[in-house]
């Protein structure tokens, strides 16, 4: 998988992800791949101060991204 693909099944998995973060009145931006393993993203509006970000990012951002892009390793929340 080339880096538009990457990038293309990375954007695929939080279009996936957002109607669930923007029915709490929040959103998910990708900020950048590194490397081709490392996905950087920002959580804003309420999921930026949600208690529980941290859970979300693992479990539901992160096994979502992987199931498009296995070869993803981590997903990091980058703070506004």
């Amino acid at each position: 998988m080339n880096s538009n693909e990457l990038r293309e099944n990375v954007e695929k998995a939080l279009n996936e992800i957002r109607p669930f973060l923007q029915n709490d009145g929040g959103d998910i931006n990708l900020i950048s791949i590194e490397n081709d393993e490392v996905v950087k993203v920002q959580l804003i509006g309420t999921c930026s101060s949600c208690s529980v970000n941290q859970m979300t990012l693992k479990s539901g951002v992160e096994m979502t991204i992987k199931k498009y892009a296995p070869q993803i390793q981590s997903v990091i929340n980058i703070e506004a």
